[in-house]
Parts: C-alpha cells; structure tokens; sequence
C-alpha cells in the first residue's frame, strides 16, 4: 500500500453493505454504510477535481466532528491533496493565519458561525478559490465563493472518474497527506508535515500493538479531528473495520456513551479524572456499609487485573469473588461508559497511576501513551500484558527513543516522524539532532523495565528564585486527582516559593458545603469564604506532604471560573496555556506573593 487511501478503498470494498459510522441527525442516531461512505467520498474527489485542485494543493476542514469531516479529508486524499484541519473553536484570526500560510485553495466549513468566521477573511485570501459549506442550512449565498455541500458535490462529473484514479495510481508515501497546524501553548503555530508513509506505518504499528479490533466494535469519536490524536485514531478506526459514530459536541460525551455504548474510544485525563471524582465524592458521602462493599469490590477488579496484566491465571476463588463484586458494584461504574469498553486509548497530558488504577480495576481498562503531533501520534503505548501503571508504555517497534543525558529531553527517530515544519526550514532543523533525533520538548525517563516515564514539559519546567527546579505538571497530577479538584495551575517561575491557582469541583463539594450550610452562596462567595479556604489548605497540605520542601504550595488562590478552551486558556486536549492564564490572572498571583512576603515580615 502506498498510500492510506488504498486501504480505505480496500476497506471500503471488503465491508459493502456493513456499518461504517453513526451520526447524530435532530437528536436521533443514524448509521452509513461503508457503500454510502465510499461513495461520498469519491464524490467530494471528483467536485475537487472539477474546482482544479492539483495534486499536494492544500485543502482545509474547519469544522466540528462529523461524517462530513472525514468525507472531505479521505476525499482529498483520492486526488493527493493536502487536508489542513482547523479547530472549530478557532478565531477568524487564527484561521486566517493557518488559510494564508498553508495557501488552502479550498475550504471546508461546518457551521454556520465558522462560515461567518470564514466570510471575514476570505476576501483578503486570492488562494481562496471556494467555501464550501458542510451543514447545508447555514451556507450564505450571498458570497460567490459560498457554495452548499450538494452544490459542491454536484461540481463532480463522471467524466472526473479517470483523473480520481490516476491520481490514486501516481500516490506516493512520500506524499504529504496533512498539515496540522500545532495549536501552540506559545508562540506562532507551525505547520507539521505528516506524510502518507507516516500514517500507514502507525497503521501498521498499532496492529501489533494494541488488542485485535474488527467489524464488531464501536468507537465514540469526541475528542476534535482537528487534533492528530482522534484524527489518526480515526483513520485505524477505518482500517480495521470499526463503527466510527461521530460525536458533534464533546460535551455530550457521557450521554453518548449511553447511547451508542463503544466498545474502544479515545480519551484523555481530564474526562477520567472528572468521572473518576464524581465516583469518589459519592461513596466518600454514602453509608459506611456501601463504601465497604466499594472498597472490597475494587481490591477483587484490582487483584483480577493486576493477574492478567501479569500473564498470571486466576484462581477460582477469586474469579467467584470477581464476578460478584462484578454483578454488584464494578458494572454499575462500567456502565457510566456504555458497559461495553474493551479499551479506552488515553494519552494528550499525564494521567496520575492512581486514576489508571483505578479503572482498570473497574473494568475499563486505559492504554496510556505518549506522542505528538510531529510524531504521527504515538510514540509509545503500553502493551496489553506487562506494563506498569503510571508509566506510558514502551516504543512502537521501529520507533527508537532515547533519552538526552544533559537535560532529560526524550528524543524521537522513526518512519513516524514528521517531514518538518512547512515554510519554517529554520525551525525545522532546530528540532532535529545531527544524527535526526526529534526533539520532543518532554522530559523523562526509562524504568527498569523500558517503559517510558513523562516527567514534564521542559518548557513548563522552571526555576525559583533560589535555584531550585520545579516540575509542574507533576504537582499538578498530584493534587488535581483529588474530587474537590477541579483544575490547578502551579505558579513560581523566578518567585521565592511555589503557589497555585485552584478551581475547585462545585459539584463534587455539594455535600460539604450542605454540612457547612453554604449551598445558598454563590461560586465566587465561596472561593472567598474561611471554611472553604481552609478546606483546601488542609487537602493541599495533605496531597503534597511528600514532596521536597521547595515543591509545597506555600500559598494558592481559588477560583470560580474555570479554565477553558473558549476563553483560550487551554488547548484543544485541554492542556493549560500557561502564558495565558499567567498572564489572565496575574493580579491573583501578584497578590499572593505579596502576601507571603507581608507574612514573612511579620514573623
């Protein structure tokens, strides 16, 4: 196979009639056929085609998940064109930086405010040849560069068939398939050239990976295909014959997962961890009868899973045991995901091993990994016997990983690794070593068993004014495990100590604020209040009584609002933009320091 295509075609071809994906349709789920599927995108080739879209011209997708989506991307792969996905949440501005630089020819859009979006830059961008608008109703005809999906479409001819297949005869792995513009917790984005052979060696890869999958399971695609880590998820999705069902927005994800019950699906730690707290916060407020029967039934998942992971058998005893606990506690906590996940893919920041723990023991079990958009995704995974919790796994085969002996920084090299930076050949060569070792910006660490150990981001990490590093996103695992937790940032870049910014979980303090009988006050009375104040600084206290003196929260600053995506303050795979939040909050943390400093001279 030459190019990712190919095996869409073959897949397409061998399944026919089968279920290919769901989509949500006025709040009812509906299925397409890989026949239906196929035919879309050979479709969206041939309007391609006919709007004179060359071979490696770049064509962007700015939309939110949807069957749509991928039509428009494997459709620019049948005329070996350059898919550029563009975050739905994006500003006009910040498209219009990735529609300039990628000199995009076409665009795809999937609502009608990204098509508003769309209309504020498009006319100061030639290139810009058509809009073609993915949600019929919102399309503009007001704008002659506008056109609705059927129209586009209907630009296809059979005539085009032959140029659709010659270009799938002259593909090439060395064919650029996508530029993905990083979403840049700093600085300017940069464009990451993956190329065909890089997705098809992930393909390949991940079959001797991660366990079997087939036409009998289901995926749950939520996370944005704008992201590298649902897109090519998506595309393995394909290539082994799943059911991709197409989540439009991702903050209906524990609905859908009742609806559609998946058996595989991508995650990251912030969904797990906000389940994983709603679970502890209720049995943490149920009677001591039942938190016994929790705690008992998730030592039987624990010992059963930690056997298999070991290639150990189960003794009958405790396979009676399990099954039990099973009927009466772990598939009520399975069910919260649809009662059917085999293995959820998780990866995008780090997940405490407590957490992982956790719901493998439950029943749901995590296949942590490690990877980055210039890496194709994955780099490392764990296995599905063998691996060690809190760690991400082991190197893809054919994936070498080593660590700089200076500074810790994991360095990548393997067929998964991007191309470069497009137009940025400067950059480029920056994060490449001598001997074309990727320069990954993580620390870490092998264990004693070749398993890869995240430390931070080395940018993230800093120094305090008295020379000592802090690593920050390991305090930040640490404490935001906690159910009262619901976001932490760590502060003291240059500052005599380490402070945070706390976002509690509301939500899971109900029943404390009732015992206190604060329920009647708002969010931003409570991040003010004593008793809440001084709840935190005992939980504080307690979650970091390990750590080296210099790493203690000396001082922190609740706050009512959370961080979010809409707001800018995190990444797509809701990681934290530091700067921003720095930067947002930055009378908090002057104030917090200034307080330090009073107490300090004071005695």
């Amino acid at each position: 196979m030459k190019a990712y295509s190919h095996l869409f075609i073959q897949r397409a071809e061998k399944s026919g009639d089968k279920r290919a994906l769901l989509y949500r349709d006025n709040g009812q789920w509906r299925e397409m056929t890989w026949t239906a599927f196929y035919d879309a995108v050979r479709r969206t080739a041939r309007a391609l085609i006919a709007l004179g879209v060359e071979a490696q011209d770049r064509v962007a997708v700015w939309s939110h998940n949807q069957p749509r989506w991928t039509v428009a991307d494997v459709g620019c792969q049948l005329v070996r064109a350059v898919s550029v996905p563009i975050y739905p949440t994006n500003t006009a501005q910040q498209a219009a930086y990735i529609l300039k630089d990628s000199e995009a020819k076409v665009v795809f859009v999937g609502s009608g405010d990204q098509l508003s979006r769309a209309l504020e830059v498009v006319g100061d961008l030639p290139h810009v040849q058509a809009v073609v608008s993915l949600d019929d109703s919102a399309a503009d005809a007001a704008s002659e560069k506008v056109l609705t999906f059927d129209a586009f479409l209907a630009l296809g001819q059979a005539s085009h068939d032959d140029q659709v297949s010659r270009r799938l005869e002259e593909a090439n792995p060395d064919d650029l398939l996508t530029l993905i513009y990083t979403s840049g917790t700093t600085g300017e984005p940069k464009g990451v050239m993956l190329t065909q052979s890089n997705v098809l060696f992930q393909m390949t890869s991940h079959d001797g990976r991660i366990l079997p999958c087939d036409e009998s399971d289901l995926s749950l695609c939520f996370l944005p295909l704008s992201h590298v880590f649902e897109r090519t998820w998506t595309y393995y999705v394909f290539h082994r014959g799943m059911t991709n069902a197409y989540l439009d927005d991702p903050k209906q994800v524990l609905d859908a997962m009742q609806q559609v019950r998946p058996t595989v699906m991508c995650t990251v730690p912030r969904l797990l961890e906000k389940i994983y707290g709603a679970i502890r916060e209720k049995v943490q407020s149920a009677p001591g009868t039942r938190r016994r029967l929790f705690q008992w039934a998730l030592a039987m998942g624990d010992e059963v899973f930690r056997r298999r992971k070991d290639g150990l058998g189960v003794p009958m005893g405790l396979g009676l045991r399990h099954r039990v606990a099973d009927a009466m506690v772990l598939s009520k906590l399975k069910g919260l995901f649809g009662g059917r996940i085999r293995f959820m893919p998780c990866a995008g920041a780090p997940l405490s091993a407590e957490i992982e723990r956790f719901f493998c023991g439950v029943g749901v079990p995590i296949v942590c990994g490690y990877g980055l958009t210039e890496t194709t995704a994955t780099v490392t995974c764990h296995e599905p016997q063998g691996f060690s919790f809190g760690t991400v796994g082991k190197p893809l085969p054919g994936v070498e990983v080593r660590i700089d002996p200076r500074t810790q920084e994991i360095l990548v090299r393997g067929p998964n690794v991007m191309k470069g930076y497009y137009n940025k050949p400067g950059e480029t060569a920056a994060v490449f070593t001598d001997d074309g070792f990727f320069r990954t910006g993580d620390a870490g660490a092998f264990d004693a068993y070749g398993e890869l150990l995240i430390t931070d981001r080395i940018k993230d990490l800093f120094k305090t004014s008295g020379g000592k590093y802090i690593a920050p996103q390991m305090i930040e695992t640490l404490v935001g495990a906690d159910p009262a937790v619901e976001q932490i940032a760590v502060v003291g870049e240059g500052r005599k100590c380490v402070t945070a910014l706390i976002v509690p979980s509301f939500e899971n303090l109900e029943g404390f604020l009732a015992e206190k009988g604060l329920q009647g006050l708002s969010r931003e009375e409570l991040v003010q209040h004593p008793t809440v104040t001084g709840f935190f600084r005992q939980k504080i206290d307690d979650l970091t009584r390990d750590l080296a003196p210099h790493e203690k929260i000396v001082r922190f600053a609740l706050i009512a609002k959370e961080f979010s995506l809409e707001d800018g303050e995190m990444t797509p795979t809701l990681k934290l933009k530091r700067k921003v939040i720095l930067e947002r909050y930055g009378h908090l943390i002057e104030e917090m320091y200034r307080e330090i400093d009073q107490a300090r001279k004071n005695g």
